[in-house]
């Protein structure tokens, strides 16, 4: 069999798999949450949220409600160098990220199933 025939055989059966693929992964919600600052947002994401006190009157005086926290989280970036990870019961982690130009630190408790929200901070150092 000529070299250009086993290439045509090749792209022809990758080609049907990855419609096959794409056939089956369509409708699902995939994601690919390898990293770890993914895979620690995205656990965040999906956990009730507690907030306290602090929080609130934060979120009060910068106008922010619970949705633009949650987005927040989601699409913020993990400092793993200021996060307690160590920690056996709740980790304690630092995540980054602006709302209108303005940078801030949320200081996020992480339990089994609840995820407090005990301090944000308008980080003043960017």
């Amino acid at each position: 069999m000529k070299f250009i025939h086993r290439v045509g055989y090749y792209l022809g059966g990758f080609s049907i798999g990855l419609i096959i693929l794409a056939f089956f992964l369509s409708g699902k919600k995939t994601s690919c949450d390898y990293s770890p600052n993914s895979r620690t947002t995205k656990n965040i994401s999906h956990k009730q949220k507690h907030y306290t006190e602090d929080a609130l009157s934060v979120m009060r005086s910068f106008e922010m409600d619970t949705t633009i926290v949650s987005d927040m989280i989601r699409h913020g970036s993990v400092n793993f160098s200021e996060s307690d990870t160590k920690s056996e019961a709740c980790k304690t982690y630092i995540i980054e990220n602006s709302y209108k130009e303005q940078e801030f630190k949320l200081q996020i408790k992480n339990c089994d199933s609840l995820a407090t929200i005990e301090v944000i901070v308008p980080n003043k150092n960017k």
